[in-house]
Protein backbone atom coordinates (compact mmCIF):
# COMPACT_ATOMS: atom_id res chain seq x y z
CA UNK A 1 0.00 0.00 0.00
CA UNK A 2 1.49 3.61 -1.00
CA UNK A 3 3.11 5.10 2.06
CA UNK A 4 2.84 8.54 -0.05
CA UNK A 5 0.24 9.43 -2.01
CA UNK A 6 -0.87 11.84 -4.80
CA UNK A 7 -4.21 12.41 -3.48
CA UNK A 8 -4.44 15.94 -2.77
CA UNK A 9 -6.60 15.67 0.69
CA UNK A 10 -4.29 13.34 2.44
CA UNK A 11 -1.03 11.78 3.05
CA UNK A 12 -0.69 8.27 2.74
CA UNK A 13 -3.61 5.06 1.54
CA UNK A 14 -3.75 1.67 3.14
CA UNK A 15 -6.30 -1.06 1.45
CA UNK A 16 -6.90 -3.62 4.15
CA UNK A 17 -9.71 -4.31 1.61
CA UNK A 18 -9.77 -4.59 -2.08
CA UNK A 19 -12.66 -4.61 -4.92
CA UNK A 20 -15.79 -3.10 -4.73
CA UNK A 21 -19.12 -2.76 -7.15
CA UNK A 22 -20.79 -0.20 -8.28
CA UNK A 23 -23.85 1.54 -6.36
CA UNK A 24 -24.43 5.19 -8.23
CA UNK A 25 -23.52 7.28 -11.22
CA UNK A 26 -20.29 8.22 -9.48
CA UNK A 27 -19.08 4.61 -9.59
CA UNK A 28 -19.41 4.82 -13.69
CA UNK A 29 -15.36 5.54 -14.15
CA UNK A 30 -13.91 4.33 -11.15
CA UNK A 31 -10.57 5.05 -11.24
CA UNK A 32 -9.83 2.22 -8.77
CA UNK A 33 -11.79 -0.21 -11.03
CA UNK A 34 -9.29 0.88 -13.66
CA UNK A 35 -6.19 0.46 -11.75
CA UNK A 36 -6.91 -2.86 -9.87
CA UNK A 37 -7.34 -4.63 -14.01
CA UNK A 38 -4.20 -2.72 -14.51
CA UNK A 39 -2.42 -4.16 -11.34
CA UNK A 40 -3.53 -7.56 -12.16
CA UNK A 41 -2.21 -7.35 -16.02
CA UNK A 42 1.18 -7.00 -14.03
CA UNK A 43 0.88 -9.35 -12.14
CA UNK A 44 0.26 -7.86 -8.34
CA UNK A 45 -0.28 -10.87 -6.06
CA UNK A 46 -2.99 -8.41 -3.91
CA UNK A 47 -5.21 -7.96 -7.24
CA UNK A 48 -4.96 -11.68 -8.59
CA UNK A 49 -9.06 -11.18 -8.56
CA UNK A 50 -9.37 -7.92 -10.19
CA UNK A 51 -11.95 -5.54 -8.56
CA UNK A 52 -13.54 -8.52 -6.90
CA UNK A 53 -14.25 -7.81 -3.19
CA UNK A 54 -10.93 -9.25 -1.11
CA UNK A 55 -9.93 -9.09 2.26
CA UNK A 56 -6.25 -7.83 2.86
CA UNK A 57 -5.83 -9.55 6.51
CA UNK A 58 -2.14 -9.05 6.78
CA UNK A 59 -2.22 -5.00 5.94
CA UNK A 60 -4.03 -4.63 9.26
CA UNK A 61 -0.76 -4.21 11.03
CA UNK A 62 0.31 -1.73 8.49
CA UNK A 63 -0.56 1.78 10.07
CA UNK A 64 1.56 0.48 13.09
CA UNK A 65 4.58 0.37 11.31
CA UNK A 66 4.33 4.02 9.73
CA UNK A 67 5.98 5.82 12.94
CA UNK A 68 5.84 9.11 11.78
CA UNK A 69 2.40 10.45 12.24
CA UNK A 70 0.16 10.89 8.62
CA UNK A 71 -3.08 11.53 7.10
CA UNK A 72 -4.03 7.92 6.13
CA UNK A 73 -7.28 6.89 3.54
CA UNK A 74 -8.45 4.42 4.50
CA UNK A 75 -9.72 1.52 1.29
CA UNK A 76 -9.12 4.20 -1.65
CA UNK A 77 -9.59 0.65 -3.46
CA UNK A 78 -12.61 -0.32 -2.25
CA UNK A 79 -15.46 0.57 0.30
CA UNK A 80 -15.18 -0.96 4.12
CA UNK A 81 -18.84 -0.63 4.64
CA UNK A 82 -19.14 -2.39 1.22
CA UNK A 83 -22.04 -5.61 1.87
CA UNK A 84 -19.50 -8.21 1.56
CA UNK A 85 -17.09 -7.55 4.29
CA UNK A 86 -17.57 -9.25 7.05
CA UNK A 87 -18.84 -7.06 10.37
CA UNK A 88 -15.86 -8.49 12.52
CA UNK A 89 -13.42 -7.44 9.99
CA UNK A 90 -14.63 -3.88 10.04
CA UNK A 91 -14.23 -4.14 13.91
CA UNK A 92 -11.00 -5.26 13.58
CA UNK A 93 -10.08 -2.82 11.24
CA UNK A 94 -11.20 0.02 13.83
CA UNK A 95 -9.35 -2.08 16.66
CA UNK A 96 -5.77 -1.38 14.10
CA UNK A 97 -6.87 2.26 13.85
CA UNK A 98 -7.22 2.54 17.69
CA UNK A 99 -3.78 0.65 17.98
CA UNK A 100 -2.34 3.50 16.20
CA UNK A 101 -3.58 6.47 17.05
CA UNK A 102 -0.51 8.52 16.04
CA UNK A 103 -2.27 8.65 12.58
CA UNK A 104 -5.40 10.55 11.26
CA UNK A 105 -7.30 8.32 9.22
CA UNK A 106 -10.00 9.47 6.67
CA UNK A 107 -12.91 6.78 6.40
CA UNK A 108 -15.24 7.16 3.05
CA UNK A 109 -17.96 5.52 1.62
CA UNK A 110 -20.86 5.65 -0.84
CA UNK A 111 -22.55 3.02 1.70
CA UNK A 112 -23.40 5.13 4.80
CA UNK A 113 -26.27 3.14 5.81
CA UNK A 114 -24.64 0.49 6.80
CA UNK A 115 -21.83 2.32 8.81
CA UNK A 116 -24.59 3.85 10.69
CA UNK A 117 -25.84 0.08 11.04
CA UNK A 118 -22.61 -1.00 12.87
CA UNK A 119 -21.85 2.59 14.31
CA UNK A 120 -22.40 1.87 17.82
CA UNK A 121 -20.32 -0.91 18.06
CA UNK A 122 -17.49 0.45 16.57
CA UNK A 123 -14.89 2.75 18.62
CA UNK A 124 -15.14 6.18 17.50
CA UNK A 125 -11.64 8.17 17.93
CA UNK A 126 -11.30 11.86 17.21
CA UNK A 127 -8.72 10.56 15.22
CA UNK A 128 -11.10 8.67 13.04
CA UNK A 129 -12.57 10.99 10.50
CA UNK A 130 -16.09 9.55 8.63
CA UNK A 131 -17.31 10.32 5.55
CA UNK A 132 -19.61 10.16 2.69
CA UNK A 133 -19.62 10.44 -1.37
CA UNK A 134 -22.17 12.61 -3.02
CA UNK A 135 -21.99 13.40 -6.63
CA UNK A 136 -25.38 15.32 -7.79
CA UNK A 137 -29.04 15.99 -6.09
CA UNK A 138 -30.40 12.09 -5.93
CA UNK A 139 -27.90 11.48 -3.68
CA UNK A 140 -27.93 13.86 -1.11
CA UNK A 141 -29.85 12.01 1.40
CA UNK A 142 -26.28 10.27 1.99
CA UNK A 143 -25.80 13.59 4.47
CA UNK A 144 -28.57 12.96 6.24
CA UNK A 145 -27.64 8.98 7.35
CA UNK A 146 -23.80 10.58 7.99
CA UNK A 147 -25.24 13.02 10.02
CA UNK A 148 -26.99 10.19 12.10
CA UNK A 149 -23.56 8.62 12.65
CA UNK A 150 -22.49 9.47 16.42
CA UNK A 151 -18.68 10.55 15.57
CA UNK A 152 -16.97 13.37 16.12
CA UNK A 153 -15.49 14.20 12.92
CA UNK A 154 -17.40 13.64 9.56
CA UNK A 155 -16.74 14.71 6.16
CA UNK A 156 -18.04 14.67 2.85
CA UNK A 157 -16.31 14.03 -0.91
CA UNK A 158 -18.49 16.20 -3.40
CA UNK A 159 -16.20 14.11 -5.66
CA UNK A 160 -17.30 13.32 -9.07
CA UNK A 161 -19.24 16.60 -8.82
CA UNK A 162 -21.95 15.56 -11.88
CA UNK A 163 -24.37 18.11 -11.18
CA UNK A 164 -25.74 21.12 -8.96
CA UNK A 165 -26.66 19.86 -5.62
CA UNK A 166 -29.13 23.13 -4.74
CA UNK A 167 -29.94 23.65 -0.71
CA UNK A 168 -27.51 22.23 1.22
CA UNK A 169 -27.24 21.94 5.03
CA UNK A 170 -24.25 21.04 6.68
CA UNK A 171 -25.31 20.78 10.05
CA UNK A 172 -23.05 18.30 11.90
CA UNK A 173 -20.49 18.21 9.08
CA UNK A 174 -17.04 19.16 9.63
CA UNK A 175 -15.56 19.30 6.39
CA UNK A 176 -16.41 19.22 2.61
CA UNK A 177 -13.74 18.82 -0.45
CA UNK A 178 -15.31 19.33 -4.01
CA UNK A 179 -13.71 17.71 -7.14
CA UNK A 180 -13.92 17.18 -11.12
CA UNK A 181 -14.13 13.76 -12.38
CA UNK A 182 -10.77 13.02 -14.86
CA UNK A 183 -9.90 10.56 -17.34
CA UNK A 184 -10.59 10.41 -21.01
CA UNK A 185 -14.24 10.09 -20.32
CA UNK A 186 -14.66 12.31 -17.89
CA UNK A 187 -17.85 14.22 -17.51
CA UNK A 188 -17.59 17.82 -16.79
CA UNK A 189 -18.54 20.08 -13.52
CA UNK A 190 -19.57 23.47 -13.96
CA UNK A 191 -18.11 26.69 -11.56
CA UNK A 192 -21.48 27.44 -10.69
CA UNK A 193 -21.97 24.21 -8.66
CA UNK A 194 -18.39 24.45 -6.98
CA UNK A 195 -19.25 27.80 -5.96
CA UNK A 196 -22.82 27.36 -4.68
CA UNK A 197 -20.96 24.91 -2.67
CA UNK A 198 -18.42 26.98 -1.23
CA UNK A 199 -20.75 29.80 -0.86
CA UNK A 200 -22.41 27.31 1.91
CA UNK A 201 -19.80 26.76 3.75
CA UNK A 202 -18.90 29.85 4.23
CA UNK A 203 -22.14 30.79 5.37
CA UNK A 204 -22.10 27.28 7.35
CA UNK A 205 -18.94 27.43 8.98
CA UNK A 206 -17.88 24.27 7.26
CA UNK A 207 -14.53 23.87 6.01
CA UNK A 208 -13.30 23.96 2.72
CA UNK A 209 -10.90 21.78 0.81
CA UNK A 210 -11.24 21.95 -3.73
CA UNK A 211 -9.10 19.36 -5.04
CA UNK A 212 -9.45 19.68 -8.92
CA UNK A 213 -11.48 20.82 -11.82
CA UNK A 214 -10.82 17.13 -13.86
CA UNK A 215 -11.03 16.54 -17.47
CA UNK A 216 -8.87 14.64 -19.36
CA UNK A 217 -5.36 16.30 -18.58
CA UNK A 218 -6.51 17.36 -14.33
CA UNK A 219 -2.93 18.34 -14.20
CA UNK A 220 -3.43 20.96 -16.70
CA UNK A 221 -7.25 21.98 -15.65
CA UNK A 222 -5.41 22.15 -12.13
CA UNK A 223 -7.39 22.92 -8.32
CA UNK A 224 -7.42 26.93 -8.68
CA UNK A 225 -11.13 28.05 -8.25
CA UNK A 226 -11.50 31.95 -8.66
CA UNK A 227 -7.34 32.68 -8.17
CA UNK A 228 -7.17 30.48 -5.46
CA UNK A 229 -6.35 27.23 -4.13
CA UNK A 230 -8.53 26.25 -1.29
CA UNK A 231 -6.89 23.38 1.29
CA UNK A 232 -8.53 24.08 4.19
CA UNK A 233 -8.88 20.68 6.77
CA UNK A 234 -11.48 20.15 9.66
CA UNK A 235 -10.79 21.52 13.39
CA UNK A 236 -9.86 18.93 15.91
CA UNK A 237 -8.46 18.25 18.82
CA UNK A 238 -4.73 19.23 19.87
CA UNK A 239 -1.95 17.36 19.30
CA UNK A 240 1.76 17.60 20.34
CA UNK A 241 3.85 19.36 17.10
CA UNK A 242 5.83 17.10 15.34
CA UNK A 243 8.93 17.91 14.15
CA UNK A 244 8.38 15.88 10.62
CA UNK A 245 5.12 16.54 10.65
CA UNK A 246 4.29 18.47 6.74
CA UNK A 247 3.54 22.00 7.28
CA UNK A 248 0.61 21.68 4.39
CA UNK A 249 -1.21 18.67 6.24
CA UNK A 250 -0.98 20.95 9.63
CA UNK A 251 -4.68 20.65 10.54
CA UNK A 252 -5.89 23.73 13.19
CA UNK A 253 -5.33 22.82 16.72
CA UNK A 254 -9.03 24.32 17.61
CA UNK A 255 -11.48 21.57 18.38
CA UNK A 256 -15.08 20.94 16.81
CA UNK A 257 -16.94 21.72 20.29
CA UNK A 258 -18.52 17.87 18.96
CA UNK A 259 -20.30 19.32 16.25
Amino acid sequence: MAANSRIEWTEATWNPVTGCTKVSPGCKYCYAEVMAKRLRAMGSARYANGFKMTLQPDLLKLPASWKRPRLIFVNSMSDLFHQDVPTGYIINVFQAMCGSPQHTYQVLTKRPERLLELHHILPMRPFIWLGTSIENADYKHRIETLRAVETPVRFLSLEPLLGDLGKLNFEGIHWVIVGGESGPRARPMRKTWVRNIRRECRRQGVRFFFKQWGGRNKKKSGRVLDGRTYDEYPKVAPREPRQHDQPRRQISAQIAAGA
